[in-house]
């Protein structure tokens, strides 16, 4: 396995001068930078990738930041603009030297709203119709896009893996997979063990962060378990830790982190991949 950093930790929105963190993500031992890109037309993704490669890393994952005004089961504006966005990091990626595309693209985060069963049928049936057009551009660029469920308090519309094994079904294309999140698991699934064995094959990402969101391995999460889980279904994927800190007041208020959880986001990067290698090996 192959255990990366998200730039959420220490850079929000990422820009051509987040290249700075990368001597110290290379020095702290990660194999690989997870970026998280809020706005494409902030960097330019061969500048990027020179970057990556002058320090021995690669990019193995763009992580993608779907706000307010980029939802696949909003308003025909929100989707267009969702569809253009996740279209332009399908883009970027190969550019950037990966081939995967991440997290909760299917909606809003923050869309939270108890609706009718009928409703949630509809902006499913819309969520897949989209989700068909983006995986068949996926694949026209060597991609898979990655759907990653969340908590209750930041969506209504796919918390479990079950949901998101669901959608993949139902979309019924091979460049889709899903992404699952140690924090959002310890919320909403019975036993994220057994969700991960559920996902199978079909597991393309790990997220590695706390049960406060903190550092992983200082926290209540059984560790043991997840890596068993993970032994068991023969994961040869990546890990990234993506944990949040005050510091980055734009994320910090989208993940509400109200207090400083750790000593300092270097303290998680660092402390967090010593655990995280320790208990996979």
């Amino acid at each position: 396995m192959n255990f990366g950093i998200n730039t959420y930790l220490f850079s929000s929105p990422f820009t051509n001068e987040s290249v700075k963190f990368f001597p110290k993500f290379k020095e702290w031992g990660f194999d690989f930078v997870e970026i998280a890109l809020e706005e494409p037309e902030l960097i330019d993704p061969v500048l990027i990738r020179k970057a990556l490669d002058a320090n021995a890393l690669e990019c193995r994952s763009v992580c993608a930041a779907t706000g307010p005004g980029r939802d696949l089961r909003g308003n025909r504006k929100e989707q267009v603009t969702s569809i253009e966005y996740i279209q332009k990091l399908i883009d970027f990626a190969p550019v950037l030297g990966s081939k995967l595309v991440a997290g909760p693209i299917y909606s809003s985060v923050g869309r939270a709203d108890l609706v009718p069963e009928e409703k949630y049928k509809k902006q499913w049936k819309l969520v897949v119709k989209n989700l068909q057009l983006l995986t068949a551009y996926a694949q026209e660029h060597d991609v898979k896009l990655a759907i990653e469920p969340l908590n209750r308090y930041e969506t209504d519309f796919i918390n479990t893996c079950e949901q998101a094994m669901q959608l993949i079904h139902d979309v019924g294309s091979d460049a889709l997979v899903v992404h699952l999140d140690s924090f959002h698991m310890n919320l909403e699934e019975k036993d994220p063990a057994l969700a991960i064995q559920k996902a199978g094959e079909k597991l393309g990402l790990l997220h590695a962060s706390g049960s406060d969101r903190g550092t992983p391995g200082g926290d209540q999460i059984n560790w043991d378990r997840i890596f068993a889980a993970l032994d068991h279904i023969n994961y040869q994927g990546d890990i990234v830790i993506e944990s949040f800190t005050p510091d980055v007041k734009v994320i910090a208020k989208a993940a509400s982190i109200w207090r400083q959880i750790e000593p300092s986001k270097e303290a998680i990067a660092i402390d967090g991949l010593k655990f995280l290698r320790s208990i996979a090996f």
